[in-house]
């Protein structure tokens, strides 16, 4: 029994050498509605930060996910059949490349469905219309950045942690020499706001902290390493 497990936890990081965008070939769309049911793995490191198939850069905590067939941006609810807990997910990418399953789910989805522990799953996936414009993420979206790490395992230990306590975390990577992992807190949808919210992890957390956008450009903001 150990070995199956370490096995299945080893999996479902597996993919693709190189992944690289997709030919524009024509598509037909899916039928809202239709249905698969198989085995689901998820990915994060070392894809976090790299391009996807459909030309994005791949943000392991967004509700995102590889599919071998389904057009981009078909949006998909998958729903773990061991706990009927379920997350909508858009495919940007190609995946997963191991026989027998089906969908590669972003590290945030798996986590909303309890997949991170066991790594697979058997799920049931249905596709479903685009959530109305009001429901996508704003563009312009403020948080707060609590620091910079050459280490990632430090960043993750620091992202669970604030994530218990503001409800929301993610990590962002910054290429560079060396790398970063940048460590970005909660959601406003104003300045002020995010100001206070600086003010009250600053206040739990005495330390270097500043207010970024929590949009592609954030990742251009200055960085303050730690160790």
């Amino acid at each position: 029994m150990m070995i199956a497990t370490v096995v299945a936890l080893t999996g479902c990081h597996k993919k693709a050498k190189h992944r690289t965008a997709a030919a524009p070939h024509p598509t037909i769309a899916p039928r809202i509605g239709a249905t698969e049911a198989g085995i689901a793995s998820w990915y994060g490191y070392p894809y976090h930060g790299r391009r996807s198939a459909n030309g994005e850069i791949y943000d392991m905590e967004k509700m995102t996910a590889a599919h071998r067939t389904l057009p981009f941006d078909t949006w998909v609810e998958v729903k773990n059949l061991t706990n009927e807990k379920a997350v909508t997910v858009r495919i940007t990418d190609r995946g997963p490349f191991i026989d027998g399953r089906i969908i590669d789910v972003s590290k945030a989805a798996a986590r909303a469905i309890d997949l991170l522990g066991p790594g697979i799953t058997r799920v049931l996936l249905t596709v479903v219309e685009p959530p109305p414009p009001a429901e996508l993420p704003p563009a312009n979206v403020f948080t707060v950045q609590i620091g910079a790490f050459r280490e990632q395992e430090r960043a993750e230990q620091l992202r669970t942690e604030y994530e218990r306590e503001y409800g929301f975390a993610k990590i962002a990577y910054r290429a560079g020499a060396p790398p970063l992992w940048r460590v970005l807190v909660g959601r406003a949808s104003t300045l002020e706001e995010a100001n206070g919210l600086l003010a009250r992890i600053q206040a739990a957390h005495p330390g270097p902290a500043f207010v970024v956008r929590l949009d592609d450009g954030a990742t251009d903001a200055p960085v303050i390493p730690q160790e």
